[in-house]
């Protein structure tokens, strides 16, 4: 899949010790590539894991890696489209700058997208949305957001 996320940092330190990040909107969207795999067990207990490396589009040396797990729900299907709903956890690396400061945060995402059948083994993801939720980051907390969209096989 690909992705475009706004990584929530635009480069700035506090003027304070400890000289910690700080949140802010970026000017520069990340961009990258990921994959996903989705487990259905039945119909109703499904699990999702999914990898996203967001190192194009890089401003100060800033890139965001994403190690995610957790349940998926479709909450409806029509035809050949399925609308889903999704709570993943794990954890996140991100470089802060060209230096090579960086750090491993815990991760939550909440989101949701359609994924639309094409044949019995392909599908489209065609939007896949996520808000991001790093509960310690520095003195405060990060939230990063943004869309996927990409392409499906099924294995089994």
């Amino acid at each position: 899949m690909g992705s475009v996320f706004q990584p929530d940092f635009a480069g700035d330190w506090s003027a304070q010790p400890p000289y910690d990040p700080v949140a802010e909107a970026s000017a520069s969207p990340l961009l990258g590539l990921g994959a996903y795999v989705d487990i259905k067990f039945t119909h109703w207990l499904q699990i999702e894991a999914e990898g996203r490396w967001l190192r194009f589009n890089q401003y100060a040396g800033i890139y965001q890696d994403n190690y995610l797990v957790g349940p998926r729900v479709p909450v409806h299907s029509f035809g050949k489209s399925t609308v889903y709903g999704k709570v993943l956890a794990g954890y996140s690396n991100m470089t802060f700058d060209t230096y090579g400061d960086h750090g491993r945060f815990t991760d939550f995402a909440f989101g949701g997208g359609i994924d639309y059948k094409l044949t019995k083994r392909i599908s489209i993801r065609a939007l896949d949305v996520e808000y991001h939720y790093w509960p310690t980051w520095g003195n405060s907390t990060l939230s990063p957001y943004g869309a996927s969209a990409g392409i499906g096989y099924r294995i089994f």
